[in-house]
């Protein structure tokens, strides 16, 4: 997926149509589109004379109800009730989302919206995935979920070792994410300032660019040719990187918005369950992560059934580069009835917004 700050590109899906997406004759994929777009917009089903007032078919309702009829026999319609009127399945959503046009825009107020939220975004990584989860939910009126980069992916920017006391010396480590590792390492009776400072010297000018990872898997450093500088470093990259290791809980999960989940469902036992599942954090980090692994951007309602509360719903998912190799995703949670091409195009816009403040600031 490519985006500037007015106009994305949409590769949505990489699968290749199916026999009778493929045959969709242009008539009816004109149809099914003025349905999904007039349900989405007002929540009722479209009946064939909507749909001649609002699409450039220039045929009969008669004609557009027999086409809406063979859409629905084909399973990508479907009629509530006694309804003359019909609403979209997952796979008339599918379809939809598939064929969208190549260039999307996203409202001049929303760039705008982007623009100064990220004119002001600075501090620490925790604080602006927050407040970009929050942005997100207000330009798509739905729930937002922002994954933090792996904290072993973290990388050192700078480090220094100091004395604390005859056998204890303090590693102060500043992480990408701006946060301040402290951590006591011990000292032998043999170990002198001067090889402390010779260590911290060694340590301010190696440790930064490398990830916790990176160090904890023995990334080799450059001796510094005296071997007990080399002991005292090796072990304050022992005390760093085990220490994280095991500070680090599950990912870092920010959700903006959730209570927009209340507004979009009637039913209140489907509100609950759709928010219950957000407050489990290693649910909703694999699920987004699972959409990014199969190459899409958009998983509709049945696409993601092992979850029974989200089967009306939708997920619109971007990645996003953090500094180093590091990598999060953010998403949109709403009902299948969710105005796709805006939910996109404002995804694609934010993750490629967040990605330049967090590689380049």
């Amino acid at each position: 997926m490519s985006a500037s700050i007015g106009t994305i590109r949409l590769i949505v899906s990489p699968n290749t149509p199916s026999a009778d997406e493929s045959e969709l004759d242009a008539r009816k994929a004109a149809i099914l589109r003025t349905v999904v777009t007039g349900y989405v917009e007002t929540a009722q089903p479209v009946g064939s004379s909507q749909v001649a007032r609002e699409s450039a078919v220039d045929v009969s309702p008669a004609t557009i109800r027999a086409d809406m009829a063979v859409l629905e026999r084909e399973g990508y319609l479907t009629h509530p009730h006694t309804s003359a009127g019909r609403i979209p399945t997952d796979k008339g959503y599918r379809f939809f989302v598939d064929h969208l046009e190549p260039l999307i825009p996203l409202g001049l107020a929303k760039q705008e919206q982007v623009r100064d939220f990220f004119s002001r975004a600075h501090g620490e990584l925790e604080r602006m995935l927050q407040d970009t989860s929050r942005l997100l939910s207000e330009l798509t009126d739905s729930a937002a979920v922002v994954v933090g980069p792996a904290v072993e992916c973290l990388f050192v920017r700078t480090a220094l070792l100091t004395r604390l006391s005859g056998h204890t010396a303090l590693l102060v480590a500043v992480m990408s994410n701006g946060s301040v590792e402290k951590r006591a390492v011990p000292l032998g009776d043999d170990v002198t300032d001067d090889v402390v400072e010779a260590t911290s010297n060694h340590l301010h000018q190696h440790f930064p660019e490398h990830t916790l990872a990176q160090l904890a898997t023995g990334t080799i450093l450059p001796e510094s040719g005296r071997r007990e500088v080399d002991l005292l470093v090796a072990a304050c990259r022992q005390a760093l990187t085990s220490a994280a290791s095991s500070e680090a809980g599950p990912d870092q999960v920010f959700v903006g918005g959730a209570a927009r989940m209340a507004e979009r469902f009637e039913a209140l036992d489907q509100v609950r369950a759709v928010l219950g599942l957000l407050e489990h954090s290693f649910v909703v980090v694999s699920l987004l992560r699972d959409v990014i692994d199969h190459g899409q951007s958009v998983s509709i309602g049945s696409e993601h059934a092992a979850l029974a509360p989200l089967a009306e719903c939708s997920l619109v998912v971007a990645p996003f580069e953090g500094e180093g190799d590091s990598r999060g995703t953010i998403g949109v949670l709403g009902p299948t009835r969710m105005d796709y091409p805006q939910a996109l195009a404002a995804v694609a816009v934010v993750s490629q917004r967040l990605s330049r403040e967090l590689q380049h600031g």
